[in-house]
């Protein structure tokens, strides 16, 4: 995965949560573009969302050891009706 990747991803209008993956199985998921961070080598995912929408901890995932994005499909409840 490239730098670039992620920066389209995060910046993709409308945004679209998505899934890392990483080559030992963890998983993160990254439902607001705000909980993302971009490095030259590293993707710093935010979790544990606070109620004040800041992450209470960070994981930092290396560009190297990704081997999959996956989209999260948004609730039942929020998508829209026909």
């Amino acid at each position: 995965m490239t730098v670039q990747t992620f920066r389209d991803l995060l910046t993709a209008q409308p945004f679209q949560p998505f899934r890392v993956v990483m080559s030992s199985g963890e998983t993160y998921e990254v439902k607001h573009p705000e909980m993302a961070w971009l490095t030259r080598t590293n993707i710093l995912v935010g979790l544990d969302e606070t109620r004040l929408g800041v992450p209470a901890r960070f994981k930092i995932c290396s560009l190297l050891h990704l081997t999959a994005i996956e989209p999260i499909e948004a609730p039942v409840a929020a998508r829209r009706k026909r």
